[in-house]
C-alpha cells in the first residue's frame, strides 16, 4: 500500500502517468506503473536519425530510410520495419528492399537514455534482385542492421523529469514493452 501511494505521489510531482496514478482502469489492465512512453514519441525520436546510406567499398551503398517500430510486448522486444536500396557497380540498378530487426532496450543512465540492443534480424527481402546479389547482400545485412540500430537512442529523459525521481530516493529501472509503448519502472535506489 505504501509503495501505490510513493507512485501516485511521484506521478503528481512530475506529471508522469503512473498505473497508481492514472487510476484503477490502468491498474486492472496490468500495465506495471512507471514512466511512460508512447509509440508515437519512439517514432519520432527514432526518424530524427535518418535516413543513413553505409557505402561497402567498391561494392555496394546501402540508404536506409526510418524504421517503423513495432511493439513485441509478448517478448519485450521491438521490431524495426526499415526501407532500403541497394545500389552499386556490382548492380544493374537500384534495387528497393526491406529488412527487420528486432530488439531488446537497456535504460543507459550517464545520458539518460533508452538505447537499442541485442539485435536479430528477422527478416531481409530484396524481391527484385538476383540470387547471387541477394547472397552478396545477405552477407551485409546483419552488420549494417547492427550499424544502422546498434545503441540507437529511442528516447531521452530530461533532467526535470529525473529531479522528482532522484528526490524520492529512485532510478529507472527495467523497461516493459507495452501494446503502446514503453513503461520505465522506477526502483528504489541501492544505499
Amino acid at each position: 500500500m505504501r509503495r501505490r501511494h510513493l507512485f501516485f505521489a511521484l506521478g503528481a510531482l512530475i506529471g508522469v502517468p503512473t498505473a497508481a496514478h492514472a487510476g484503477d482502469a490502468d491498474a486492472d489492465s496490468g500495465k506495471p506503473p512507471g514512466y511512460a512512453v508512447s509509440t508515437a514519441q519512439l517514432q519520432q525520436m527514432v526518424a530524427q536519425r535518418f535516413p543513413l546510406r553505409y557505402p561497402v567499398h567498391g561494392v555496394l551503398n546501402l540508404d536506409v530510410q526510418a524504421p517503423r517500430l513495432q511493439m513485441l510486448p509478448e517478448q519485450n522486444r521491438l521490431r524495426a520495419a526499415m526501407a532500403v536500396e541497394v545500389a552499386g557497380p556490382l548492380l544493374s540498378r537500384v534495387h528497393p528492399g526491406s529488412f527487420d530487426v528486432d530488439f531488446a532496450l537497456r535504460y543507459e543512465a550517464s545520458d539518460r537514455t533508452v538505447r537499442a540492443h541485442q539485435l536479430r534480424l528477422a527478416r531481409l527481402n530484396f524481391p527484385n534482385m538476383q540470387p547471387p546479389a541477394q547472397e552478396l547482400l545477405n552477407t551485409y545485412a546483419p552488420a549494417v542492421a547492427e550499424r544502422a540500430l546498434q545503441e540507437v537512442v529511442l528516447h531521452q529523459l530530461q533532467p526535470s523529469d529525473l529531479r522528482a525521481i532522484d528526490a524520492m530516493g529512485m532510478q529507472p529501472g527495467p523497461i516493459t514493452v507495452t501494446k503502446d509503448g514503453l513503461v520505465i519502472a522506477l526502483v528504489l535506489k541501492p544505499l
